[in-house]
């Protein structure tokens, strides 16, 4: 459990655009939302030169799985992007920044398949680090990127939603081709995967599961969304209504989840690089780790209170000045 202490430490402000002082690499403090204000509107950010990791080449590798089939990492040292291959054409899961859609899409060159048989794009939610990457996915593939209705005007606008004058954090707009509900099933090939709703990061964001088989015994997966304050208001006025009460509405669903292995899309949270030099040295099964999200969505909550209670001083503060 090094690595969850280790991400703890770092505040969880990753998984999202967060302020430029604050990230996976930097920080050793708690999220301050007036960092972000210092930043807002800055067109020229430098993002590559703030979070290295997020541009930083990975070879893609098999987490698991049997030959061609399973779940494979196409993303970079920083962000989680997902291939999943099918009998009847591919999915992938997020697009990375702007920019990599095309190493996404040689990354799965790299795997031995062909990039034009993807047919299905997947969100977990429309923040730039997560969405930027999939118009240029989309123009290389020609597959249909499918989201929660959530998340839509921010996919489709290109913007963060309740930061909008904020264009450092703008992604390139990209046409959702078909919603999803909670719940909602969608199957490709001999693959289904089933929508989990888990709004608060964003309105739309979305974890996903799926089984997974290797060794004649199967396996569940889950790629979480996120659950991070990160640069989110939550009051004041707050990101967008209802950001509270969909935060806690995810903490309530999520908390007795047990999945065999879980994977992020800021691979550190899932403790994905020390799992995979495991997986090197000869362990099988080492993204097998049913201990890793209860402990996870644990401090999740508890940092959202510790977040929410911060904001809440802060506002009032102003509020009776």
């Amino acid at each position: 459990m090094r690595w969850i202490s280790a991400i703890m430490a770092a505040t969880l402000v990753a998984c999202a655009p967060a302020a430029p002082p604050v990230g996976p690499e930097t920080a050793n403090h708690s999220y301050d939302s007036s960092e972000l204000d210092k930043n807002e509107g800055s067109e020229s950010f430098d993002w590559q030169q703030n979070f290295p990791s997020w541009y930083a080449a990975v070879e893609p590798y098999q987490i698991i799985g049997t030959d061609k089939s399973g779940i494979f990492f196409v993303g970079t040292e920083g962000l989680g992007m997902y291939f999943i291959p099918t009998d009847a054409g591919h999915i992938v899961i997020d697009g990375g920044m702007p920019g990599e859609g095309q190493y996404v899409a040689a990354a799965i060159r790299k795997l031995g398949f062909d990039p034009g048989d993807v047919k299905i794009l997947l969100n977990s939610h429309a923040h730039l680090d997560h969405s930027g990457g999939l118009a240029e996915l989309k123009a290389l593939t020609g597959a249909k990127l499918v989201a929660n209705e959530g998340d839509r005007s921010a996919l489709e606008g290109g913007f963060y939603l309740g930061s909008e004058e904020d264009s450092s954090m703008n992604a390139p707009p990209v046409k959702v081709d078909r919603t999803i509900a909670d719940g909602e099933q969608l199957t490709l090939g001999d693959v289904t995967l089933t929508a989990h709703l888990t709004p608060g990061h964003s309105r739309g964001c979305t974890s996903w599961t799926m089984e997974v088989e290797q060794g004649g015994q199967s396996y569940q997966a889950l790629f979480f969304c996120s659950a991070t304050v990160a640069a989110n208001r939550l009051l004041g006025p707050p990101q967008y209504e209802g950001i509270v009460a969909d935060y806690r509405k995810t903490f309530a669903k999520a908390r007795d989840w047990k999945p065999d292995i879980f994977l992020a899309n800021h691979p550190e949270f899932s403790g994905l690089a020390e799992k995979r030099e495991r997986q090197k040295a000869g362990e099988p099964l080492a993204f097998v780790d049913r201990e890793g999200f209860p402990a996870m969505i644990t401090m999740l909550e508890q940092a959202f209170e510790a977040a929410l209670e911060k904001q809440t001083l802060k506002h009032n503060a102003i509020m009776s000045n």
